[in-house]
């Protein structure tokens, strides 16, 4: 099937999100689909994501009279009748059904059910994934882990993604060896709570135990990196590999949320301020080029402004140089909805403060690459990221996919410049 006549996918949401719409998109093009079905491929970590999703159903129905749209992802799995009622949608089907082949053959049908959502918190193994499901020709995810067995007050997407589930060791080697085989230069492991690694497989392997293997099971990958993770869940051999593995990025993006401990306490979240602060310095120690990026929430209920000014301080104590900042957005049926709630221009308001400390740390770290020669990854557009996730702007005429030895010439705060 033509590039043309493919389905169509929307996505919102997080890295998992996007390797799903393109596993998505390849089981739906075997089925026999075309350009006329769309898939809108949700999030339902904030209400803004949610009000996102249902106007970008209303614009594509408006846009496409013809559209047969199938919303998926997790504010399908948690809201389905919400957007079953709407018009403009043809079918809801939930997370775990949008990963196996059956569901699209059946979806061909006219008649099929117009919601298809079965429980995801029924127990199973997580499906299989495709190896060839890409994300880019110049790097490939990796799909290891999905859901999550913790119950932070403030998250609805264990709801939406079920308990942890873990791909078995041999079938991640032979994922990555495929993805190798296609000529991919750079492979990110994703997950939900990629740190939760092995729980559920016999004899419990840790993440430490899957990247080690990885690594010297596929010799001829350049770079392995990892998404999100959960600090206090690092096992000390994912710090052995991080200390002793040149090919796995230096690169770590941390769910810290906050930086008060009362407020880490009503999140339910399991570490503490100085547990971070330690995690950080101690990794620092022994990958000394590391660069950490960290989610951290704006305005939590019950959240004082002394207790914001910690979250702030922080981003500084830890060195935080790639901050995502999420305002907070109650979620129904979350524990933290029912919790005295910040006003909202104050939470507004502290996100604003969050961003301006995350580009000024940003900036920092951008000026302090100057003069350096980096390996980047040559990805699209002439763009690319180095070995620590910095953007760069790349000279023109490199091949894509190619890994470049570039010398970085002056920033713009945001973005590296680099000469041959």
């Amino acid at each position: 099937m033509s590039g043309a006549q493919r389905p169509e996918t929307l996505n919102f949401g997080c890295r998992l999100n996007a390797h799903e719409s393109a596993a998505m998109l390849r089981l739906a093009s075997e089925a026999g689909h075309d350009a006329r079905t769309v898939i809108v491929n949700t999030c339902a970590v904030t209400a803004e994501a949610v009000r996102q999703a249902r106007q970008a159903i209303r614009h594509t129905a408006r846009a496409r009279p013809d559209a047969r749209i199938v919303v998926t992802g997790c504010a399908a799995q948690t809201q389905p009748e919400r957007f079953a009622h709407m018009p403009e949608v043809a079918h809801v089907l939930g997370n775990r059904e949008k990963m196996l082949p059956e569901s699209w053959v059946q979806l061909t049908d006219r008649t099929a059910e117009r919601l298809m959502v079965g429980d995801i918190m029924a127990p199973g193994p997580m499906p299989p994934q495709r190896a060839d499901v890409l994300e880019t020709r110049a790097r490939a995810s990796l799909q290891v882990q999905n859901g999550c067995d913790h119950r932070c007050t403030f998250c609805i997407i264990p709801f939406g993604r079920g308990n942890s589930r873990s791909a078995p060791i041999a079938e991640a080697v032979a994922q990555l060896r495929r993805l190798v085989e296609n000529g991919f230069r750079e492979v990110v492991l994703t997950g939900v709570d990629l740190t939760a690694y092995g729980s559920d497989l016999p004899g419990t392997p840790r993440l430490g135990t899957l990247v080690r293997t990885l690594l010297r099971a596929v010799p001829d990958l350049p770079r392995l990196r990892l998404s999100s993770i959960d600090s206090v869940e690092a096992d000390a051999e994912l710090l052995a590999c991080l200390a002793e593995e040149e090919r796995l990025m230096p690169h770590l993006h941390l769910s810290l949320q906050a930086g008060d401990d009362l407020i880490l306490k009503r999140m339910k979240r399991r570490h503490s301020r100085a547990d971070a602060i330690a995690f950080c310095r101690e990794v620092r120690r022994l990958r000394p080029d590391v660069v950490f990026g960290a989610d951290i929430i704006a305005g939590f209920p019950t959240e004082t402004e002394a207790m914001f000014q910690r979250s702030h301080d922080l981003v500084a104590e830890c060195g935080i140089t790639h901050l995502h900042v999420f305002p907070y957005s109650a979620r129904p049926g979350t524990p933290a909805a029912r919790m005295p709630p910040v006003a909202g221009p104050a939470i507004k308001e502290r996100a604003r403060a969050l961003r301006a400390m995350g580009a000024r740390m940003l900036a920092a770290h951008c000026a302090a690459e100057i003069g350096q020669r980096r390996k980047v990854l040559v990805e699209h557009g002439a763009r690319g990221h180095t070995e620590g996730f910095t953007r760069v702007s790349l000279p023109a005429g490199l091949a894509v996919g190619t890994i470049a030895s570039v010398l970085i010439t002056a920033s713009d705060g945001q973005t590296l410049q680099a000469a041959a």
